[in-house]
């Protein structure tokens, strides 16, 4: 079966496609070399900048009803757009939407009474537009199941990238940070969460300057760290909190944060936020029931040469090492495939029915298989024969 996976991130710049070809049954019996399914195909499509900036208002809940409804047809519309070159060569999409909002737990002081979860993209307008049955809506069965509907993607790191007696650490770094750890084949030792921080806050700093982001790390690399700015930072309670947790780029905003101290460049901000990436990264190993072997990074900050850099000195010694290094990019998987390509696969168990999450890294009672399933449109009918009686 070949899946095409949909993914946009908490960055919030666009869409990724990612076509994986899974050959045969036995995909979870980890019997094959790694990693264990090919991407086909990879595509990016840029967000307009005017939807762009509806995501990221409604992500700082400043969208109302009517404005989210018109942003949810959109971004359908977004992501049929983004599918339309793979899709003929697919069986199934596994679309994971845009996350606008992601309350895993009641806050009454911000106004959540209960956990909740919200990815926009109506998956019927990708399954008219495409003609392919449609996967979507991943998180709310695991929220359902009293997990933190996050994260997802570690049901796929150990399917593709586990490894026996090998203690792998992938990290992403998209808006958000987050890290999987797998210590060999075992799926019940999959240790999985968010760290915190990624690309978002340089994201919000760039802007400044009427950049989207900080293109190769130049502007943190010509800033200087402020260390007072920094430690209020990393006091921020979600950083020591324990896994299973999940967060939301609606946590880590300028905004929400300490204010740094006054009279500081922008290339200064962006020194003291990517270092605070790095660090936070580095203390969440602690977490971890075991010394990793190597971590694996993908996402966006993979791109940074800034931000490599301080994760290097941040880890202390532990290899860091990228999918190329590995020989993953042969096989199709890179920092822009991985997390598309995870949804791909989360699509694919879906449809067999079989479960797709880790409930010991969301918090939930027991595995679900998560997603929602659009059939493809019918066809035309040729006569009444063809239509229900």
């Amino acid at each position: 079966m070949k899946v095409l996976g949909l993914m946009s991130g908490t960055s919030a710049d666009g869409v990724d496609t990612a076509l994986l070809e899974v050959v045969g049954d036995d995909l979870l019996s980890l019997s094959a070399p790694v990693p264990r399914a090919r991407v086909l195909a990879h595509t990016f499509t840029l967000y307009p900048a005017e939807l762009r900036e509806g995501v990221l208002r409604a992500m700082r809940g400043e969208a109302d009803t009517a404005k989210l409804t018109q942003l949810h047809w959109a971004l359908g519309a977004a992501l049929a757009d983004a599918a339309r070159e793979l899709a003929p060569r697919a069986d199934l999409i596994a679309s994971h939407g845009q996350t606008v909002q992601h309350h895993p737990r009641p806050d009454p002081a911000r106004g959540w009474a209960r956990p909740a979860t919200l990815q926009l993209g109506e998956a019927a307008m990708i399954a008219e537009a495409t003609g392919k049955p449609v996967v979507s809506d991943f998180r709310p069965a695991d929220l359902a199941a009293g997990g933190v509907g996050a994260p997802l993607v570690p049901f796929a790191d150990w399917a593709m990238f586990a490894e026996e007696g090998r203690r792998r650490v992938l990290l992403n770094v998209g808006g958000l940070a987050n890290i999987t750890f797998l210590p060999g084949l075992d799926a019940g030792g999959v240790v999985a969460f968010d760290t915190g921080p990624g690309n978002g806050l340089l994201d919000e700093i760039a802007a400044k300057v009427g950049q989207s982001f900080d293109e190769d790390g130049k502007l943190a690399a010509q800033g200087r760290e402020d260390a007072a700015t920094l430690e209020r930072w990393l006091a921020h309670p979600e950083l020591g909190t324990p896994p299973p947790k999940a967060t939301g780029r609606e946590v880590w905003t300028l905004s929400r944060l300490p204010a740094p101290t006054p009279g500081l460049s922008v290339p200064d901000l962006a020194a003291t936020a990517t270092r605070l990436t790095a660090r936070s990264v580095a203390q969440a190993l602690r977490f971890l029931p075991a010394a990793a072997d190597e971590v694996v990074i993908a996402g966006g900050g993979a791109r940074n040469p800034t931000l490599l850099r301080m994760l290097r000195e941040e880890l202390q010694g532990v290899p860091l090492r990228t999918f190329a290094d590995l020989g993953w990019d042969a096989h199709g998987w890179t920092d822009a495939t991985r997390e598309a390509a995870a949804f791909a696969l989360l699509g694919y168990c879906h449809v067999r029915g079989w479960p797709n999450t880790l409930p010991q890294t969301t918090g939930a009672r027991h595995a679900v298989s998560g997603g929602k399933l659009t059939p493809a449109p019918f066809p035309t009918p040729s006569s009444s024969k063809d239509t229900c009686p």
